[in-house]
């Protein structure tokens, strides 16, 4: 049976989801091209959704009407499922989930087999969470060998390793986020292990217990306890250490916390097992071996025009919600997990997790400013709403389908509820490369900004402007594209004094807006989601340690499960440079060999000088050794501390080039400045600042190896300055422009890429 589907998406999708779409979405031949457009992806996801109808008896007629309302549901950008969902379903992979959790054992045979878990896992698309809880302290006896244990930390190396060797899709590198408890013998360690850029395919957070804040607030020491003996381990004082995963939050943006005893608190299957991890962008509490399904609800699409402006669609949205709900039920059905014991828990509980995303946006087509209490209060409003719903559709669907198979084990059971076909519904999860799709904002976080700047070919500066402060700007008549410029140069409103107050006061962005209320939203969306929420507290640059402190002691009152912060500057892209000699050294005439104006290295010195400095990357350990003879600088060696792979390689070639180019006369600092700044999607904290890349590493060691030769010593400093490009939050690995850091994860608008995705 053959049904037409409308194809007017592929005229209505902006540019660039096109490329969006283009890039990751889209089946591809073998060499790469599309071979089907916007409305063919979504036409294959919906026929393949709803083929799940046929379990339960439907006829080939009521597949087909249910995969129209499907392909309804995504083409009018109302709803949209998780990335793999939209990548995979109707192919040969057909792994749909995006978050799994593994279990990480004490003994040699469990964690290697979770090793082995995780590459299947990042094999298929998926990201992975773990706790390292359950291992045996770093120096604790081990039995079978009469040995000692080397710690949870250096197991997390083997995870991460294993990771790098695993690229998902041919584009990215597995995402995982590895949690230690609180009360581990090992959890000071823990807390400092990205200190030094290493455990680049991790982010971290600190599962907080109840006893361990009431002993923050209550300035106390709190008890440590051996996992493998179950016995007291030791004290540390709450305080110091609590200040110690506040310390290094703001300088680098891990580790993250997790309220673990509230999260556990609504374990709806608390007999099934409980809580130890999240998936890694901290939305999704899993037990193990489970994965969930998520989507997104487009809040933009879901207002209305009333006599007094615009309103919420109540009646649209809970329309909404209830063929989500069977849409993401039905994903279960058809779903090809990596494992068998996943598939077994997965269909045990039937955790969906439904969310939102343009909350940002409705608030501004609301005349609502993101950062007040009218905001909070609708959020709380919506997301009862939503919750509400959710449940009511997942309990029509268990009247025909059957309640999930753990329900007599679950809480509504207990309580005496009807039955239920989901044990989660609601999630607010990350919507990086979805809402570059349907063209909104994303998540339920702040516009990022309202005013790009895209640099093309020959260097010209494109202004992008968001559509909402567009089409606002040209109604009020401040429109200009020199008032936009200069917008996207300032990065908000805040201060341009050609915009009017009110317009100001609903078009913040993410850095205008103070931390606390990053946080109420946060607890509002999170009072009534089964799951968790996805947000990210933005810092300006000058924030203090005590500025994270209070939002950390503020999101523990607030009753969230989790926060995620970041800093400008702290985690990715920042300018560093230091001092530069002024001693101009003497280069030797360079040799012209072959076709005039051809340059030639002079021949090396049989004697040189020079100095070894060890700088830590994103990609491990470099070992840069500068020489010089009598002429000057002559030459560059570098090594990774690991052997083997792109980096060690791409360095050497990057070395062996600087040495012939000092040799052939050109001055250091233009070589310098050449490599200065580069940035990798794996940047390290040095001492003294940001390493950005391994080609920054080598520039930073050929700056302190210019001032070794002018003044007999370096002081290894590395300073900030400040010009554009401070603003910049890392380099997208795909096309290098600017990433966003927002709900936990890092997204490029220019490409889609999302660390996440």
């Amino acid at each position: 049976m053959t049904t037409a589907y409308d194809t007017s998406i592929n005229e209505k999708l902006a540019p660039n989801a096109l490329t969006v779409l283009e890039r990751r979405y889209l089946k591809k031949d073998e060499a790469g091209n599309p071979i089907e457009n916007a409305s063919d992806m979504f036409e294959r996801v919906a026929q393949n959704i709803a083929s799940a109808e046929k379990v339960w008896g439907a006829t080939d007629e009521e597949v087909a009407s249910v995969a129209q309302d499907f392909y309804a549901l995504m083409t009018d950008l109302e709803f949209l499922p998780n990335s793999p969902t939209l990548m995979n379903a109707g192919r040969d992979l057909q792994q749909l989930s995006a978050c799994f959790v593994l279990p990480v054992g004490d003994s040699m045979e469990e964690i290697f087999n979770s090793v082995r878990d995780t590459a299947l896992i990042h094999k298929s698309g998926g990201g992975t969470g773990f706790s390292f809880s359950r291992l045996r302290p770093s120096g604790d006896n081990v039995r079978s060998t009469q040995g000692v244990s080397s710690g949870p930390i250096t197991f997390m190396s083997v995870f991460n390793q294993a990771t790098e060797a695993v690229k998902q899709g041919g584009t990215r590198r597995g995402a995982n986020m590895g949690v230690l408890r609180v009360d581990h013998p090992d959890i000071m360690d823990f807390i400092k292990c990205k200190k030094d850029g290493d455990f680049s395919n991790f982010n971290i957070s600190v599962a907080l217990t109840e006893e361990f804040m009431d002993a923050v607030k209550d300035g106390k020491k709190y008890t440590l306890y051996n996992p493998r003996t179950k016995e007291v381990a030791g004290q540390l004082d709450a305080r110091e250490v609590y200040e110690l995963i506040v310390d290094l939050a703001w300088a680098t943006g891990d580790p993250g916390i997790l309220f673990i005893d509230r999260i556990n608190a609504d374990n709806p299957t608390p007999n099934v097992g409980e809580f130890e991890a999240t998936n890694p962008c901290g939305e999704q509490p899993l037990l193990p071996y489970e994965a969930c399904n998520l989507g997104s609800i487009n809040l933009s699409r879901m207002l209305a025009v009333t006599d007094d402006g615009m309103d919420v669609d109540w009646d649209k949205l809970r329309d909404v919600v209830h063929r989500s709900i069977h849409f993401l039920d039905n994903v279960i059905e058809v779903n090809k997990y990596p494992l068998d014991k996943i598939d077994e828990m997965v269909r045990a509980n039937r955790k969906v997790g439904l969310g939102v995303m343009a909350w940002a946006d409705m608030l501004v087509m609301l005349d609502i400013p993101y950062n007040s209490e009218e905001a909070v209060a609708l959020g709380k409003q919506i997301m009862k709403f939503i919750d509400d719903e959710a449940k009511a559709a997942s309990r029509e669907l268990a009247m025909t389908r059957g309640a999930f198979p753990n329900f007599d084990q679950s809480v509504y059971a207990a309580r005496g509820e009807e039955p239920i076909r989901n044990a989660t519904v609601t999630t607010i999860a990350p919507t990086g490369t979805l809402s570059i799709i349907a063209a909104c904002s994303s998540g339920v976080e702040p516009l990022f900004a309202l005013s790009y700047v895209r640099t093309v070919m020959d260097n010209d500066r494109l202004i992008e402007v968001n559509p909402l402060f567009e089409s606002k700007a040209k109604d009020r008549g401040f429109y200009t594209p020199e008032l936009m410029g200069m917008i996207a140069d300032n990065g908000s409103l805040h201060g341009i004094g050609d915009v009017p107050d009110d317009v100001q006061n609903v078009f913040v962005t993410a850095h205008d807006i103070e931390p606390i209320w990053h946080i109420k939203t946060q607890a509002a969306f999170q009072e009534h989601t089964d799951n968790a929420v996805s947000k990210t507290v933005n810092f300006s640059n000058d924030a203090t340690p005590e500025d994270v402190r209070l939002v950390y002691d503020l999101a523990n009152e607030l009753g969230v499960k989790g926060v995620t912060i970041y800093r400008d500057g702290s985690k990715d892209m920042q300018v560093l440079t230091t001092g530069k000699s002024s001693q101009n050294l003497e280069a030797a005439e360079p040799v012209t060999a072959g076709a005039p104006g051809t340059l030639a290295p002079r021949a090396r010195a049989a004697v040189t000088h020079g100095r070894t400095e060890k700088v830590q990357t994103g990609c491990g350990n470099l070992y840069v050794t500068i020489n010089w003879d009598e002429h000057g600088m002559c030459e560059v060696f570098s090594q990774m501390g690991k052997s083997g792979g792109c980096a060690s390689s791409m360095c050497e070639a990057l070395s062996r080039m600087i040495s012939t180019s000092l040799r052939a006369g050109v001055d250091p600092d233009s070589l310098i400045k050449q490599l200065r700044g580069i940035r990798c999607p794996s940047p390290a904290w040095a001492e003294g600042g940001k390493v950005l890349s391994c080609a920054d590493a080598i520039a930073i060691s050929m700056e302190h190896a210019l001032e070794y030769i002018q003044n007999g010593s370096t002081t290894n400093g590395v300073s900030k300055i400040t010009n554009e490009l401070d603003n910049l939050n890392g380099a997208c690995p795909e096309c290098g422009s600017a990433l966003e850091h927002e709900s936990g994860c890092a997204v490029c608008r220019a490409c889609g890429y999302s660390k996440c995705a």
